[in-house]
């Protein structure tokens, strides 16, 4: 609470006005540690003022669903009592931050609600700025399942290696040997891993198909995408790509490959520089420094999605994404955050590399990359 106020007071708002109807603002739910236990089925606001006391505005059919959180409980029934409670609520008031932006994982409020706030005269702006900071920072904890997730899974795309190395397979037992130390190891998902070879490889989200999976040969290139974290609530992903060719690769894998590795060394190079030096960074700059290399080199138009999306118990969090494509995402890059760097050239028809790793900034800003750097394109056999 008094980390909000202080960040209401410089941002110069009047407050923040968290709202959820059917657990649709999940945010909220993390911001205020509400149970997943708990049913939710009616709308509340919670209200945290840049000065004085916390409001809590709830339906008569769940007055207890804000009991732990701070502040005066008011109670509504009907829609005439929510209206006329949420204007005494924001006289007088001018500039409130809601769940609203251009960015889709923060955009959690809907039109109307909005509409509706704004009736009571007051302008709406995005609490994206700041919501990161009670969703996305990581604990200890989090962190060290966050370093386990990602080890396991660098440790499976190796294993995997030497166990395609010894059989002929497709692409699906591949990705079901995965799936399978998946369970072994007590990890879950909330999709099998992508597992691609030759023009599949050129589909950044391909799906692994059981039937008409292709078989992987001598000359192929294959690209492996998994991600999983452990059991427990508050554990967070780990998500890597790796590539490797069947044999000898070459010329255009190698030089693809190398272009690819380049770009993710600009951007977490960037990084390193920025919390080295104590200097803000911006998501969008990450983005920027690896798809410079890119464009650069004459592919620009083949690498197609950002560099890189945020990580806690989501696997694509509300957090900084290293985006200048798909977004502008001016939002800063945090300690004790987690992020992918995955730049990626695609080209139709032939195949795709995508090379991703993890990177976790810790408190006191030292750089630490989970789950290996791909320095070489692996050959099996």
């Amino acid at each position: 609470m008094k980390k909000a106020q202080e960040i209401l007071r410089e941002k110069k708002l009047d407050g923040w006005l968290l709202y959820d109807f059917h657990r649709t603002n999940e945010l909220a739910h993390r911001v205020l540690n509400i149970p997943s236990s708990h049913m939710v089925t009616r709308r509340f606001f919670y209200w945290i003022p840049a000065v004085g006391e916390p409001v809590k505005l709830v339906h008569a059919i769940e007055p207890h669903i804000l009991d732990h959180c701070a502040g005066e409980k008011r109670v509504y029934a009907s829609w005439q009592s929510l209206e006329a409670e949420l204007k005494r609520l924001l006289t007088g008031k001018h500039s409130v931050a809601m769940e609203v932006s251009k960015i889709p994982y923060v955009s959690k409020v809907d039109a109307g609600t909005v509409d509706l706030v704004r009736s009571c005269g007051v302008n709406v702006v995005s609490s994206g700025d700041f919501l990161l900071y009670f969703t996305s920072v990581l604990t200890e904890t989090q962190i060290e399942s966050q370093r386990r997730a990602a080890k396991l899974l660098d440790q499976f795309v190796h294993d995997v290696w030497a166990w395609i190395k010894q059989r002929e397979v497709n692409e699906f037992q591949v990705q079901q040997w995965l799936v399978d130390r998946f369970r072994e190891h007590k990890l879950i998902t909330d999709a099998p891993p992508i597992v691609a070879v030759n023009a599949h490889s050129a589909d950044p989200h391909f799906e692994t198909p059981k039937t008409g999976s292709s078989p992987i040969r001598k000359g192929d290139i294959l690209l492996i995408d998994l991600w999983a974290k452990e059991t427990a609530e508050d554990s967070v992903y780990g998500d890597l790509t790796k590539m490797a060719v069947l044999g000898k690769p070459t010329a255009k894998h190698q030089q693809i490959f190398e272009l690819v590795r380049n770009a993710q060394r600009a951007g977490i190079s960037l990084v390193r520089e920025r919390f080295s030096r104590k200097q803000p960074l911006a998501g969008w700059e990450v983005d920027e420094a690896s798809r410079t290399v890119i464009r650069n080199a004459g592919f620009g138009d083949f690498f197609i999605h950002r560099t890189g999306h945020n990580i806690e118990r989501a696997l694509h969090g509300s957090g900084t994404h290293m985006d200048n494509l798909e977004t502008h995402d001016t939002r800063p890059v945090l300690p004790m955050t987690c992020f992918s760097v995955e730049p990626g050239v695609y080209l139709p028809g032939e195949f795709g590399v995508r090379l991703e790793s993890d990177v976790l900034v810790l408190r006191d800003g030292t750089i630490e990359v989970t789950g290996g750097e791909q320095d070489s394109l692996h050959s099996i056999g």
